[in-house]
């Protein structure tokens, strides 16, 4: 059994990580290239795009506002630090702002600078060595009811506990690692 939602956040370092090819379902999906290593080449990128859009897959690109406009994503993802985007890019059109936080604080600091979203992080517990503190279901939902702004779970979401998900009150999750480390448990979203 699995906690369907409205739609699903997929972030990715490259593009060879996820086979578009797979995704069957139109207008559920959005892919974040989050890439902090090698630089891949735009038409690489441009088709990657153009592939996501036949598909009815958004796109957005962390904090590269010129890389956005080049490739014409569909939006753009701030990191939780990132700062250096208040009020900057709000008139961009169509151009779509996700934020992405780890308290209250930071959630009211990405409403400042524009986000229609926030992607809140560690929902669950991590393995990540220095990363020890996680929210919990219960104090997700609490933020979320004290928040106007629509929050997006992420962070320790694994196969173990995707029956959880059904009580987050949330429309959305967002998953990073298990994208890279099995990408057969992502299959069960498509």
């Amino acid at each position: 059994m699995f906690a369907y939602k409205n739609t699903y956040y997929l972030y990715i370092e490259n593009t060879q990580i996820l086979n578009l090819n797979i995704i069957k379902i139109r207008n559920k999906f959005t892919v974040i290239y989050r890439n902090t290593a090698k630089a891949e080449k735009l038409e690489k990128l441009i088709k990657f795009r153009l592939k996501c859009r036949q598909k009815g897959i958004k796109f957005f690109v962390a904090n590269d506002i010129k890389l956005t406009m080049k490739i014409k994503a569909d939006g753009l993802y701030l990191s939780a630090f990132n700062k250096s985007f208040i009020g900057r890019y709000r008139n961009f059109g169509n151009l779509d702002l996700i934020g992405s936080a780890h308290n209250y604080k930071e959630i009211q600091y990405k409403k400042k600078q524009g986000c229609s979203k926030i992607v809140l992080s560690r929902l669950f517990k991590t393995d990540y060595k220095k990363k020890r503190d996680f929210m919990g279901i219960i104090k997700f939902n609490i933020t979320k009811k004290l928040s106007s702004i629509e929050l997006i779970p992420l962070g320790g979401i694994r196969i173990s506990n995707l029956n959880y998900l059904k009580i987050v009150n949330s429309r959305a999750l967002a998953i990073l690692s298990e994208i890279k480390k099995k990408p057969a448990i992502i299959s069960r979203l498509f």
